[in-house]
């Protein structure tokens, strides 16, 4: 166990971030379990503590009495030279133990800007790079999360990587492993290993060798082992109504991100926007009753004394029983001064008596995503929304007494032109005009908020290459010298950010060294504009002998194989082909929840449905195909 010295502790920003103690914290005495596990999360206290998934498998893995499960987060810059100035290994927040100590290390891979911090955890915990170089007097190394559809870049590192939703998957392979713990593990590290491919969902790096072709293209995996599958398919919760759902989460200390009880409404989304890769991994739809969603957040509430109720899924305002839950919600809590918010509101889907209902207690701004801002654009990437829609969602806003909307697009899209640029200063004009015509002041305020598109795997555009961050950049300026009044905000994001993200996202195996490199050089917090730094990377890659724009630029073949071929979110290669035809000829493909199949594969191919929930408890369940 670490002793923190409070002498020292108090000169590094924001003690609390390292100190635990939390309200609803376990700490468990390790002597008196059978497994342990720390749960980490490669970015500083705040971010961390704000990310759902480590929340669920934090209390799933503590309601089991022989688990001990602990959370490992990035320290901050000045605490880490406090670590390595005075000897101390990176440790646990709940019993101050160190990393190294731990069963099992287990990783959350939301961003790929946060590989570097991965290693100077590891660095900092005092375990080796590669699973190769580690036996079992290490901890063994898990990962999972949306990056583990494309580990590759990273998957030497780790020795088991879930595919899909984790909490039934986590369970199997904690009884796995205890049994052969206590069994003294037969045949060492590589016979647990191929022992653990045989669950479903489960990805072992070791087994699998990636071949090249003589010109250094991807050529195919190659199996080491017969317990490896040839493809890993993902793991699924398909009954989310009696899924386990943490009512207990920590309260931090400090201010975190997302500071308030989270109501997860549903799992998937078929809108098929073109662009978004979730929207492919975590079909299909699977909802939660409103019954359900009110009793989690009565006892979420009790137990942490937030004031602040999100409801959150990839499109909140898609959940098919809003209204009805939005209504239970205000009157079960319209006397405690707790709040309801939508953090994703679809321009389509909006209802402006919703929100109106839901802030009431507080009252902010609206955020909508448009995310290109002419209607040919909109239509390539599939957003199945129009200019009359956000015309008329903002206009019932303002006439209920808004003031202040947030628009969100993005840039580099596929066939994007400087028209299709220009259509977003001339949507955010229209939004302002139309709140002076309506209110008959000058007081609105419209944002701009503007990303860098990144094509990633098991998408539409995994076969794009991404546009020059030069060309970005030139477009981000032409933007801005289109909006000149004050009252419209314009922000965009760096594009060299977004160029090192696409590279991973695409990447293979050879990009290990590279990623070692860059941290040697002092790349870490690489998702945090004050730290990142492209020259360091452009010179990693120079070092390593490897072509950043290979990865990220070029263009690939249908035919071509792709490192992430293996990993499989079940939505078919053949479907994604079609999706990106018919981006080409700005053809819409229909939301199938409620529509016939348009034939992506998932259901099939997992044997699951829709699951409504009907009046009287009657469950009516519904194929799609059929």
């Amino acid at each position: 166990m670490i002793q923190l010295d409070t002498a020292w502790l108090q000169h590094v920003s924001k003690p609390a971030r390292y100190t635990g103690g939390e309200w609803n914290s376990i700490v468990k005495n390790h002597d008196e379990v059978d497994v342990t596990m720390a749960l980490a999360f490669p970015d500083v206290y705040e971010v961390s503590m704000s990310h759902l998934g480590i929340k669920i498998l934090y209390s799933l893995l503590n309601e089991r009495a022989d688990v001990a499960a602990e959370r490992v987060f990035a320290p901050w810059v000045d605490m880490e030279e406090e670590m390595r100035k005075r000897h101390i290994p990176l440790f646990s927040l709940e019993t101050k133990t160190p990393a190294k100590d731990f069963d099992l290390l287990g990783f959350t891979l939301q961003y790929e800007m946060s590989y570097t911090n991965i290693l100077n955890m590891l660095d900092l915990a005092g375990i080796p790079f590669y699973a190769k170089d580690r036996d079992l007097s290490f901890p063994l190394l898990l990962a999972g999360g949306p990056c583990a559809y494309n580990i590759e870049p990273i998957a030497d590192f780790f020795d088991i990587v879930s595919i899909g939703e984790s909490e039934e998957w986590l369970n199997e392979f904690v009884d796995l492993y205890k049994a052969e713990k206590a069994a003294g593990f037969p045949g060492g590290k590589e016979a647990f290993l191929r022992k653990a491919a045989l669950i479903p969902g489960t990805y072992v790096p070791a087994l699998y060798k990636p071949e090249y072709t003589a010109a250094g293209d991807f050529k195919g995996m190659k199996r080491l082992a017969e317990e490896a599958p040839e493809v890993i398919k993902k793991r699924i919760i398909e009954d989310m109504e009696h899924s386990f759902y943490p009512t207990k989460p920590v309260v931090p200390f400090l201010d975190v991100v997302h500071d308030r009880a989270v109501l997860e409404l549903f799992r998937g989304c078929t809108r098929g926007c073109r662009f978004c890769q979730a929207g492919m991994l975590y079909r299909p739809v699977r909802e939660r009753t409103p019954e359900r969603l009110v009793q989690l957040a009565k006892d979420i509430i009790a137990n942490t004394g937030y004031n602040e109720i999100s409801l959150m899924s990839l499109s909140s305002a898609d959940y098919s029983k809003l209204p009805e839950l939005v209504d239970m919600l205000m009157e079960e809590f319209k006397d405690k001064q707790v709040s309801v918010s939508l953090p994703s509101l679809r321009i389509d889907a909006f209802s402006i008596d919703i929100a109106k209902k839901v802030q009431q207690v507080r009252k902010s701004g609206l955020t909508f995503a448009p995310e290109a801002g002419s209607q040919r654009m909109r239509d390539v990437i599939n957003k199945g929304v129009s200019e009359e829609d956000l015309i008329a969602a903002c206009t019932n806003a303002f006439k209920s007494g808004w003031h202040t909307v947030k628009l969100y697009f993005m840039m580099g899209l596929p066939t994007e032109t400087d028209e299709d640029v220009a259509g977003i200063a001339d949507l955010a004009y229209k939004v302002l005009d139309l709140h002076r015509e309506i209110t008959g002041k000058r007081n609105g305020k419209v944002t701009v908020s503007v990303s860098f598109f990144v094509p990633k795997s098991h998408s539409p555009y995994q076969w794009y290459g991404q546009q020059a961050v030069e060309e970005i950049h030139r477009k981000q300026q032409y933007l801005k010298t289109l909006i000149n009044n004050r009252n419209i905000s314009y922000h965009y994001h760096d594009g060299a950010t977004g160029y090192m993200e696409a590279v991973f996202a695409r990447g293979d195996r050879r990009l290990a060294k590279t990623l070692i490199e860059a941290w040697r050089l002092g790349c870490k917090f690489d998702g945090w504009t004050e730290y990142f730094s492209i020259d360091t990377w452009l010179e990693a890659f120079k070092n390593t002998g490897i072509d950043p724009d290979y990865y990220a630029r070029r263009n690939r073949d249908f035919d071509e194989p792709l490192p992430w071929d293996h990993l499989d979110d079940t939505v078919s290669k053949n479907y994604l082909k079609q999706e990106w035809e018919r981006a080409v000829r700005a053809d819409l493909t229909r939301d199938c929840r409620r529509l016939p199949c348009n034939g992506c594969n998932v259901c099939p191919e997992l044997d699951t449905a829709i699951i409504d929930y009907k009046e009287g408890g009657r469950v009516e369940k519904v194929t799609f195909g059929i």
